[in-house]
């Protein structure tokens, strides 16, 4: 049974982690170094292609380590990644005791609590681990289901479209929208879009600061471009603010596979109908991120191009935050989760 000091460790060790922010395609880990008399001595956060948050804490502690505890929001590894395995890297140092919030589902860096008991380590596991999970939800599910999380985003009128019929489909939603998209953007490493939204928008499909101006190139996800129609060069997706990928397909499947070559673990979805729909359809969509302006168009295109004759083929969403952001609504869910009953 995790003690209150070390409880109090965890959710220091969470917020390490909440604040060095996404590091992708790593998953996001804290850790805390506890001495023997239970004083914390080290705090660490895992470096985006850097150190785990283990060697950040167990540097920061030295010494005062042995005898100590390690506290930590992921299952220390137990394969060579960026850094030696942390389970070593524990052990060497003389820590007594590693109290766990989430295992770690990956074949081959999984499993190091029993390396840590087979060294005669005490270990604890499941400790916080449902204020642990949602920092590395996306992560976990591309393990797990071996293709990256798809965050769907749109945003649309009260009646559910996306651009005039002269296709005008800029600043539908307000400045504070628009930057709360920027939040969310920052949590993946892949931002998708089609070939025609990128041709009627030319978006920058970057992540950008309050500033307006774009976080540095290796901080940027990687700019997916999907369809086979050809890009000009001077448009801004080809710019030097950030890498991108073109792919030459539209069929869902074979996107998630080039993004799973690539490391992808959460892909961004955004910029055009069609290729929402076809995710939608193929029900590849894990969530869903919808910004509603209070406005109408009355006519125009719609967020979605889909298929549905009848209301049978309804899908449902539950939803999982639904707020405003300025004068807009932001409605956050998870399709397919919800009973059908609630629609009827």
């Amino acid at each position: 049974m995790a003690s209150e000091i070390e409880l109090q460790a965890m959710r220091r060790a969470i917020d390490a982690a909440r604040e060095r922010g996404n590091c992708l395609p790593n998953p996001t880990v804290g850790c805390v170094v506890l001495d023997a008399d239970g004083r914390e001595v080290g705090v660490g956060a895992t470096v985006r292609k850097g150190a785990h948050a283990e060697i950040e804490a167990l540097a920061a502690a030295g010494d005062r380590a042995r005898g100590g505890t390690a506290v930590v929001t992921l299952e220390p590894c137990k394969h060579v990644g960026n850094t030696g395995p942390c389970t070593e890297a524990l052990i060497a140092a003389g820590v007594a005791r590693v109290v766990i919030a989430e295992t770690d589902p990956h074949a081959e860096a999984g499993g190091g609590a029993e390396v840590l008991r087979a060294a005669g380590v005490d270990v604890e596991t499941g400790v916080l681990a449902d204020e642990a999970e949602p920092h590395n939800r996306a992560w976990r599910f591309a393990v797990v289901h071996g293709r990256p999380f798809v965050t769907w985003k749109y945003a649309a009128t009260m009646d559910g479209l996306s651009a005039a019929p002269d296709g005008s489909s800029k600043w539908i939603t307000g400045p504070d929208a628009r930057r709360d998209v920027q939040t969310f953007r920052a949590q993946c490493d892949a931002i998708v879009a089609g070939t025609g939204a990128v041709l009627a928008d030319d978006p920058r499909l970057t992540v950008r600061d309050a500033e307006d101006l774009p976080l540095p190139y290796d901080l940027q996800p990687l700019r997916v471009v999907v369809g086979e129609t050809r890009i000009p060069n001077y448009y801004r997706v080809f710019d030097r603010v950030a890498p991108t990928l073109l792919i030459q397909s539209r069929e869902p499947d074979e996107v998630l596979a080039k993004l799973s070559e690539n490391g992808i673990k959460h892909a961004w979805l955004e910029g055009g109908p069609r290729l929402a729909g076809g995710f939608w359809k193929a029900g590849l969509i894990d969530r869903v991120i919808g910004y509603i302006a209070p406005s109408m168009l009355g006519s125009g295109r719609a967020a979605l191009e889909g298929e549905a004759a009848t209301l049978a083929d309804l899908r449902p969403i539950e939803i999982t935050d639904l707020s405003t952001v300025g004068h807009d609504i932001r409605i956050i869910g998870t399709p397919g989760a919800a009973p059908r009953e609630t629609y009827v």
